[in-house]
C-alpha cells in the first residue's frame, strides 16, 4: 500500500531546529493572514514547524483543496509579527497549466487570487491563450514549469507572454519553478545544439522582462537571458525539513552523486553544521545511463544524504545509493528540487536503497508515481515572498524614473 508525504510550509518557534543548523545562517520570512486574507510580512527569520503528512484514505494521499473557501492549515496557522503594507493593486499572477496546484500555493502566500486566464487546445493541437481580466500596466507574473511534455508547456508560455505583451503589460516576469532545457547547457560534443541558449532567446523574445527560475542545473544558463534572471535555490526548504529529523550532524556526510554536483553539496553541507563531504566518481556512457566507479570519502556507519537539482531515471543516483551501502552506510537519503521521475526511476527509487526520498512541488507529482518513501516538500512561500520582493523593487524603482 503506497503513501505519501507532503510537507507545506508554514512557521514555528525556534525550538524546532535542531543539532544541524548550529553553524547554519539561513535567513527566512513568514507571513500571516487575517480573515480579508491580506497579507503580512514577520520578522527576518523563521524556521518551520515539524512537518505534517497529509492523511491516507484508501491508501492513497489526499491533498489540500485549494479553492476560494478552503485555506491550507499551514496558511492558517501562520502568526503575524511586522505588519508591512504591501500593494498588490498592480500585480497579477497568472497561471499555466503544467503545475496549478504550486500556482495556487503561491496566490494564497501572498494573498492574492490567481488571475482569470483561458487555455485551451484546438483538435490539431494548437494552443489559445487569452486573459479574462485587464493587466494594462500590471506587473504580471507567469508561472510555468517546462515540465513533460516539455514542449507543449514551453510554447504555452510564450503564448500567454505574447498575450501579457499586447494586453500592455508594463512588466512580464515568468516564473519558472523547473526549467526544462537547462541540460542542454554546453557542447560536449561536435555538431550539438545548446537548447538552453535558444528557449532563453525565445523567452525574451516573446517579450518577457524578466526570469524567475528554481535551481537551475548550471549557473552559467542565466548569463543565456538578456534580461534580468532571478535565481532561487530550494535548499533552505530541504535543510528545514531535515533540520526537523532526529538525526545527529556527527552521524551525517553529504553525498554529491557526481563530480558536477560537488559545488551545490559543499554549499548544502555547511549549513548542516559543515558535516562531511563524500564524491561519487562516475563514468557516463551515453544520455541517461551512468556507471559508478568509486567513493572519495568515508560513509562507514554514517548517514548518506545524496544531494542534486533533479532525478529524471534515478539511473546515476540509484548506482550511487547502491555503492554507499556497499561501503557501509547506515542509511541513505536522497535529496532534490526537481523530480522529474522518468520510468524507470520509481522502481529504482522504491527498490528499497533509499530510507526517505524527498523532493519540492516544482513539478507535479502524478499519482502513479507515488511510493512510500517519497516527501514533497512545497516551494510555494519561496516563491511567493521572491516575487512580493521583486515586485516592490520594481515598485521602487519606477518611482525613480
Amino acid at each position: 500500500m503506497a503513501s505519501l508525504t507532503i510537507i507545506s510550509p508554514c512557521n514555528s518557534s525556534s525550538s524546532s531546529s535542531s543539532s544541524l543548523f548550529a553553524g547554519s545562517s539561513l535567513s527566512h520570512k513568514t507571513v500571516g493572514y487575517n480573515q480579508s486574507r491580506s497579507r503580512t510580512c514577520a520578522s527576518n527569520s523563521f524556521k518551520c514547524n515539524l512537518p505534517q503528512p497529509v492523511n491516507i484514505g484508501n491508501g492513497k494521499p489526499t491533498v489540500p483543496i485549494l479553492n476560494e473557501r478552503t485555506l491550507p492549515k499551514f496558511l492558517e496557522s501562520a502568526q503575524m509579527e511586522t505588519s508591512v503594507n504591501r500593494n498588490g493593486a498592480k500585480l497579477k499572477v497568472f497561471s499555466g497549466t503544467a503545475n496549478p496546484a504550486l500556482s495556487q500555493e503561491i496566490a494564497w502566500y501572498m494573498g492574492l487570487e490567481l488571475g482569470k486566464i483561458n487555455i485551451k487546445r484546438f483538435a490539431d493541437g494548437e494552443i489559445y491563450v487569452q486573459l479574462q481580466e485587464s493587466v494594462r500596466g500590471c506587473d504580471v507574473y507567469l508561472v510555468q514549469s517546462t515540465c513533460p511534455p516539455a514542449n507543449e508547456n514551453l510554447m504555452e508560455l510564450l503564448i500567454m507572454v505574447d498575450a501579457c505583451r499586447r494586453a500592455s503589460a508594463k512588466n512580464i516576469t515568468v516564473v519558472i519553478p523547473y526549467f526544462g532545457y537547462a541540460r542542454a547547457d554546453r557542447k560536449t560534443q561536435g555538431r550539438e545544439s545548446i537548447a538552453a541558449k535558444l528557449v532563453a532567446n525565445l523567452i525574451t523574445e516573446a517579450g518577457a522582462n524578466r526570469v524567475l527560475a528554481c535551481d537551475l542545473h548550471s549557473g552559467q544558463s542565466m548569463g543565456y537571458f538578456d534580461i534580468p534572471v532571478d535565481h532561487v535555490h530550494c535548499q533552505s526548504v530541504i535543510l528545514d525539513y531535515l533540520a526537523s529529523k532526529t538525526i545527529s550532524s556527527d552521524d551525517m556526510v553529504v553525498v554529491s552523486p557526481d563530480v558536477g554536483g560537488v559545488a551545490r553539496a559543499r554549499s548544502f553541507a555547511k549549513k548542516l553544521s559543515d558535516a562531511p563531504l563524500a564524491i561519487v566518481d562516475k563514468r557516463r556512457h551515453g544520455h541517461n545511463v551512468a556507471e559508478v566507479m568509486n567513493l572519495i570519502g568515508d560513509v562507514k556507519g554514517k548517514v548518506a544524504v545524496m544531494v542534486d537539482d533533479m532525478i529524471d531515471t534515478a539511473g546515476t543516483i540509484a548506482k550511487g545509493a547502491a555503492l554507499l551501502h556497499q561501503e557501509g552506510a547506515r542509511e541513505v537519503y536522497a535529496c532534490c528540487s526537481h523530480a522529474v521521475f522518468s520510468p524507470p526511476a520509481i522502481d529504482r527509487l522504491s527498490s528499497g536503497l533509499f530510507q526517505e526520498v524527498i523532493i519540492t512541488n516544482t513539478l507535479p507529482v502524478a499519482e502513479k508515481n507515488y511510493f512510500p518513501q517519497l516527501t514533497v516538500l512545497s516551494v510555494a512561500n519561496l516563491l511567493g515572498e521572491t516575487i512580493w520582493r521583486v515586485h516592490d523593487d520594481c515598485s521602487v524603482s519606477s518611482i525613480f524614473q
